[in-house]
């Protein structure tokens, strides 16, 4: 089974490289597609004076565009069986790949959700109120969709290929997570939570959701379960 490992990447130059070869590290047949979402921190240009490896594929988006966006570019270019979402900012560790990947390898699950949320891992300590939108959000997300996640939020999303291949992302920012979570809980697949570790971000180490992020995700959450 090949895995293809999605990484939209904006302004990360102080992480990426770092997180690429934790991602290479771990032991699993992988192609890692990166699409630069037009950086301007020197991000683009630390791309392409490095020598990357065989398996690594770079993608440029000639202006800014979004998370999503750039989640979209990357799918369209994945060959690998299942596809995970990786951000390029360490807050998610790739060595937990292989036990998110489990349920789908034993045959079990076709869609896996890592949940920051659902007990039994380590997370840095932050901010109380972007835990609440988030615990908010997810709650919302559930009344609609009938599913009950604990992290609808989580960047750590692993699909088969073919159940990616049936959706079509029009989100181009944040918005992406509720979209997503509703095409695929509209698909009927088999959705498992996986607890997983987080190593959070503050604002002045460059995280960036906002939230303006989180009044278009309580938007997405309704339109994409009532009007699609």
């Amino acid at each position: 089974m090949k895995l293809t490992v999605v990484i939209p990447v904006y302004n990360e130059v102080d992480t990426l490289l770092h997180l690429l070869d934790r991602v290479q590290a771990v032991a699993i047949e992988k192609e890692l597609v990166l699409v630069d979402d037009c950086s301007t921190d020197g991000t683009r240009e630390l791309l392409r004076r490095t020598s990357l490896p065989a398996n690594v594929r770079v993608l440029y988006h000639e202006r800014n565009q979004g998370k999503g966006a750039a989640l979209r570019t990357g799918f369209a270019s994945a060959t690998g069986d299942v596809v995970i979402i990786q951000d390029a900012d360490l807050e998610y560790d790739p060595q937990e790949y292989p036990k998110l990947l489990k349920p789908i390898v034993d045959g079990r699950a076709d869609v896996v959700f890592g949940s920051r949320f659902a007990g039994g891992e380590t997370h840095r300590v932050l901010y109380f109120w972007h835990f609440m939108g988030n615990k908010f959000l997810t709650l919302a997300s559930n009344a609609f969709t009938n599913l009950n996640l604990t992290d609808m939020e989580t960047c750590y999303k692993v699909f088969r290929r073919e159940v990616l291949q049936r959706i079509t992302v029009e989100e181009n920012r944040f918005g992406f997570e509720p979209e997503i979570t509703a095409k695929v809980a509209k698909l009927g697949v088999r959705i498992y939570e996986v607890g997983i570790s987080y190593d959070g971000r503050t604002y002045e180490e460059g995280k960036k959701i906002g939230w303006k992020d989180g009044v278009r995700a309580l938007w997405c959450i309704v339109k994409y379960n009532w009007f699609r």
